[in-house]
């Protein structure tokens, strides 16, 4: 009968030692590949090439009649909505965005111009979170109604001198060579549940970039409508709270304001 030989303590030792190296190897690769899919999960979400809008916003070459029920803002056709006012935003002497008012809500609509195949609502959501925090406010990234959005506490300075917070939702959708940045305030932001009128406004918009050069992030100006109905005094200087919610891409100041009349 033939017995194991049984191994000498030095072979024992190398065999343990070699052990615990594939161990370590197998942990290594473990991190690696853990690494690797944090990373891709970054850039799936940052430089993408433009979603499927099948809900909108639209694009002017996806829509027959875009002025039709809406308000023709040149660079923007804002949905009429029955007792909403419109106002708009200026940067120097360019009107570069349109506010929507609707009751006790409002949301901020603004079109800038984008690479040809790159998405930047990633990059943008990522330079607004980063300035909020810096404010000492708070930031939460959740997949929406309208896809991935910041809802964000910022802090304000109330009309009493005392520290306050700001509820404000970011949205943002990337089109063929534009974006749309949505900026929802009042209870649509409080009560995100109740803000499906100015979702849908958001979602109805049909945007007009214009064949021109334009670099990205360039705001696609915009223009009052021919009908406009000014609200006297609509001229006003916007507070500083309000204008910080730009999120880096310019300072506005409210201009006219329109009331829509259906």
């Amino acid at each position: 009968m033939f017995g194991r030989r049984k191994k000498s303590g030095s072979a024992e030792d190398a065999d343990a030692a070699g052990e615990a190296e594939r161990v370590a190897d197998l942990s290594a690769e473990r991190d690696t590949d853990a690494a690797g899919e944090s990373a891709a999960d970054g850039r799936r979400r940052v430089n993408l090439p433009p979603a499927p809008r099948p809900d909108g916003p639209w694009d002017i070459s996806e829509v027959t009649l875009p002025g039709e029920g809406r308000v023709d803002l040149g660079g923007l056709f804002v949905p009429g909505v029955e007792g909403m006012e419109l106002r708009v935003e200026v940067a120097g002497d360019a009107i570069v965005a349109a506010t929507v008012v609707l009751r006790d809500s409002a949301v901020q609509l603004q079109a800038f111009a984008a690479p040809k195949k790159e998405g930047i609502w990633g990059e943008v959501r990522e330079e607004i979170a980063s300035g909020i925090t810096q404010q000492g406010g708070v930031i939460d990234e959740v997949e929406g109604p309208l896809g991935w959005e910041l809802r964000a506490q910022v802090p304000v300075q109330l009309p009493d001198g005392t520290g306050g917070v700001q509820l404000v939702r970011f949205v943002g959708v990337d089109g063929p060579r534009w974006f749309l940045r949505g900026v929802i305030s009042g209870q649509g932001a409080v009560q995100p549940e109740a803000a499906g009128l100015l979702e849908q406004i958001f979602r109805d918009t049909v945007v007009l970039r214009g064949e021109g050069p334009m670099a990205p992030r360039d705001p696609i100006v915009l223009k009052l409508p021919e009908d406009a109905q000014m609200v006297p005094g609509g001229v006003q200087q916007e507070d500083q709270e309000s204008s910080r919610f730009s999120g880096g891409m310019g300072q506005l100041q409210r201009g006219p304001e329109i009331t829509e009349v259906r």
